[in-house]
């Protein structure tokens, strides 16, 4: 095979007009990448909400059927694949990018090592493909590759992976992807993104239609009319759980009517119309040997058992989470205990129950510090709160959690600097605020251990462009209790300005809908700090964006709905979205009899036949940039910018 395959090659230089796109030496890899390109998702790529009991979701089929009272409807269930989410382009039949999930908004773009995934076609099985087709899926490492690669590592003297998902999210971000080809990774497909050219009427025949494509869906799946026959077949496929090739931890079910997902809309995270069953969480028995303190970005002290090793849901558990001290009485958890932890739904195990019978007496009391373990500051426990919090600004382990919230990507997206490179600058005493970031030198950054030019330059060049960040992102960034994303979004959009907000009171903010008095007393409380003030003084010399985008009005096309379609010239279509949103107004990927508009550029496809065939008014670009106010197209021939096909 290697030497048929070195044949090809040579023969493909030779006539390069003569590859085809599916040739295998298309599926072996390129040269290594320096590093991932964040790409942002045409579609927000969501997550499921997830339900524990049966209870749940009945009280999931009863919201449903309270927002669509006069519906009938089907559900389908699916096996729920634990892999690594993924989204995958097809244009005119083509595959031309794969992204990861990300923060669902924005996602690293891994087409290089997904193009080496022989299950996954590099062109769809149809003579007349959609124009646009993003699809939704899970790779994974089934459990008989898992296992040889593992012996493979081992024999070589590698630590070998924890479990199939591990070794799989690992695969993925290698930047050779000659290596990743190595690798035995598979995919099964269950969603679509931004589709263009096609139309389902049900999830069922999108999935039969992904079939079609050459692309493969979970094995089996069930169409049930009601939730009580999709909790029958629960139980069906939890007993055909270790049949499966992959690691299967749950069921999805998803209303298949695709005509109601809109009406029955989403939440900030999750989709409405759909949720995951988590089947039992896996126990087991092991002895609790001491009790760790860790200091997290709010100065929160968190109790950590520290563990035995033992296997638990394909992973190896050496430490679960305590919670706080009320927790700890609670269970009477001593050192020393014989414990049963669990992993339901937690990135670390929670300690259940202590397994009384087993003492000996000779278990110890635990006792929460007086002091900060890591700086010795004062901690206090707050009025209303069981945490115990240290509340000295500058202790190093508060400030490296901050530093690292702050450059995350859901925040200011600082490229390269990682838990590691903060651990070195707090170190060091270089930084001491998400501040003084913005004044460091390539010399200084010079100096950090494992830090080349390269290195250095990507570093100060990544802390210079986060200054360009929205300032909702800013004020995620800056770490304030209880100010989520979608929180930071309504606090921007409402004082506009950081002046504005520092000056709010807190009955101000509680007034904004979907926030309230903890939020309010929380940014009043923070903004109140002299050193937070000063910290705000130093972003703005730094020229870090502290005010909101002006628009030309802030909830003009509140109410409105927009899809998008075609190619423009002045915009592209990330860029026309951020302006509707910014004006209140909502953008969907599918037109249905609630779109408000449809924006046609050039060679639009079906959606704008089905515009057409519901009476949905239809803007063409001048008419869109005209409704978005008259200063737009000035501004936009300005700055050049160029647009993309939709």
């Amino acid at each position: 095979y290697d030497r048929l395959l070195d044949e090809l090659e040579q023969l493909e230089k030779q006539h390069p007009e003569f590859q085809s796109p599916t040739s295998p030496t298309q599926r072996v890899g390129g040269a290594p990448l320096e590093h991932f390109e964040s790409v942002r998702h045409a579609v927000p790529m969501m997550s499921l909400s997830n339900t524990y009991s049966k209870e749940e979701l009945a009280e999931f089929d009863q919201r449903i059927r309270k927002l669509i009272p006069e519906e009938t409807f089907s559900y389908i269930l699916e096996p729920k694949i634990d892999g690594v989410a993924i989204s995958l382009r097809y244009e005119n039949g083509e595959l031309v990018q794969a992204l990861t999930r990300g923060d669902g908004t924005t996602g690293d773009d891994v087409t290089a090592n997904i193009r080496t995934i022989k299950s996954i076609p590099l062109r769809l099985d149809d003579l007349m493909p959609p124009t646009v087709f993003e699809i939704r899926g899970e790779v994974y490492m089934d459990t008989q590759g898992f296992a040889l690669l593992n012996d493979q590592r081992q024999n070589a003297g590698l630590e070998p992976f924890a479990n199939p998902r591990n070794a799989c999210a690992g695969s993925l971000k290698l930047l050779d992807s000659r290596e990743v080809a190595k690798r035995p990774l598979d995919a099964i497909f269950y969603a679509v993104g931004e589709l263009d050219g096609i139309a389902f009427e049900t999830h069922e025949q999108m999935l039969q239609t992904l079939r079609n494509y050459g692309l493969r869906t979970a094995p089996n799946y069930w169409r049930a009319s009601t939730i009580e026959e999709v909790l029958d077949q629960l139980d069906v496929l939890e007993a055909m759980r270790h049949e499966f090739p992959f690691e299967m931890d749950g069921g999805v079910i998803k209303v298949n009517e695709r005509r109601l997902y809109e009406p029955l809309g989403t939440t900030a995270k999750s989709p409405r119309w759909a949720v995951a069953y988590k089947y039992e969480p896996e126990q087991a028995e092991t002895t609790l040997r001491s009790i760790s303190i860790q200091v997290g970005r709010t100065g929160v002290l968190t109790p950590v058992a520290e563990l035995d090793p033992v296997q638990l849901a394909g992973t190896t558990v050496k430490r679960a989470t305590l919670h706080n001290e009320d927790e700890i009485r609670r269970k009477d958890i001593h050192i020393g205990d014989r414990v049963v932890v669990e992993k339901a739904g937690e990135i670390i195990p929670a300690v259940v129950r202590v397994v009384t019978e087993k003492r000996t007496g000779a278990e110890q009391v635990f006792s929460m510090p007086t002091a900060c373990p890591i700086c010795g500051g004062e901690v206090e426990k707050r009025e209303g709160e069981v945490a115990l919090r240290c509340i000295n600004l500058q202790c190093p382990a508060q400030v490296k959690n901050w530093l690292t919230h702050f450059a995350s990507r859901g925040a200011m997206d600082i490229n390269g600097l990682g838990e590691s490179l903060v651990e070195q600058l707090v170190d060091s005493g270089l930084v001491k605020t998400p501040a003084e970031l913005y004044a460091l030198k390539k010399v200084e950054v010079l100096g950090l251990e494992r830090m080349g030019e390269k290195s250095a330059d990507n570093l100060i060049k990544g802390i210079e462009e986060s200054k360009k960040r929205p300032f909702e992102r800013v004020l995620f960034g800056l770490g304030i209790r209880h100010v989520g994303k979608g929180a930071a979004i309504l606090l921007a959009n409402e004082f506009k300005t950081i002046d504005a907000l520092m000056a709010a009171r807190s009955e101000e903010i509680e007034q904004i809908r979907d926030l309230g008095p903890i939020v309010g007393r929380s940014v009043v409380d923070y903004f109140r700090s002299p050193d937070t003030r000063a910290i705000v003084e130093q972003l703005r010399e730094a020229g870090v964006t502290l005010q909101q985008e002006e628009t030309g009005g802030s909830n003009e096309l509140e109410g409105l709905t927009f899809v998008l379609t075609g190619s423009m010239e002045q915009m592209t279509r990330e860029e026309a979205g951020e302006k509707i949103r910014a004006r209140g107004g909502k953008v969907s990927s599918s037109v249905s009899k609630s779109t408000s508009y449809l924006v046609a550029g050039e060679s639009a496809g079906s959606k704008l036949t089905k515009a057409e065939e519901l009476g949905v008014t239809i803007l063409n670009e001048e008419q869109f940039i005209a409704l978005l106010g008259s200063d737009e197209k000035l501004k936009d021939q300005q700055t050049g910018q160029m647009g993309f096909g939709f």
